[in-house]
């Protein structure tokens, strides 16, 4: 599917609890409707915008949806309008790559589907990261596309210093419980179409 992210390779029962969660997730999110999924990405966009430490970052790093995920270019736009800069990832051997966009830029085809920035744009390490994921749970926990692309770009990011991380999906995407590993690292905030989702921090 998309590079946004699980966790590396884990052991055989955690694995395939995920890969049942996150294709039950998927299918609810896919059974929503075109205009509840433009909607519902509005929303998130404002709510975002509201979060105050996202206001410090001078790179937000996005991307650009495929299928039925909450479209994050509303947002990139807001974003745009307050001053703040805009980077999107790009599938390597090494893992995700961010590079500055501008909007009305063109974007290039990429593995898995997506629309990526060109490769003769330079490479930037954003402080705050727009998430996308498959299924979540109230610890602020998430299941990805099982590649662990996320999770290795917050691990490399977090070497400069702290990176923000907020997660947006549907309310439909929501799980009871996410199996944890010991290298998961929880977001700093996540956020649907109803609003902030409270996370409960053990």
């Amino acid at each position: 599917m998309a590079p946004h992210s699980d966790s590396p390779p884990s052991n055989p029962p955690t694995a395939a609890v995920k890969a049942t969660l996150r294709n039950e997730a998927l299918a609810r999110r896919d059974g929503l409707s075109p205009e509840a999924r433009i909607a519902g990405s509005a929303r998130i966009a404002d709510t975002v915008m509201g979060i105050e430490a996202l206001a410090e970052a001078v790179i937000v790093g996005a991307f650009w949806p495929i299928r039925s995920e909450v479209d994050p270019r509303p947002l990139a736009r807001l974003l745009f309008a307050r001053g703040q800069r805009v980077a999107l990832p790009k599938v390597t051997p090494d893992g995700l790559v961010f590079r500055e966009w501008r909007e009305g830029e063109a974007l290039v085809a990429g593995r898995f589907g997506l629309s990526e920035p060109h490769d003769d744009l330079p490479p930037v390490d954003p402080t705050a990261l727009i998430v996308p994921l498959a299924a979540y749970d109230r610890r602020g926990h998430r299941i990805g596309y099982g590649r662990g692309y996320y999770d290795q770009a917050i691990a490399r990011l977090s070497r400069n210093g702290p990176v923000l991380t907020i997660g947006v999906a549907f309310s439909v995407q929501a799980v009871d419980t996410v199996p944890a590993e010991p290298h998961d690292q929880p977001l700093d905030h996540l956020v649907t179409e109803a609003g902030p989702v409270p996370l409960l921090r053990t």
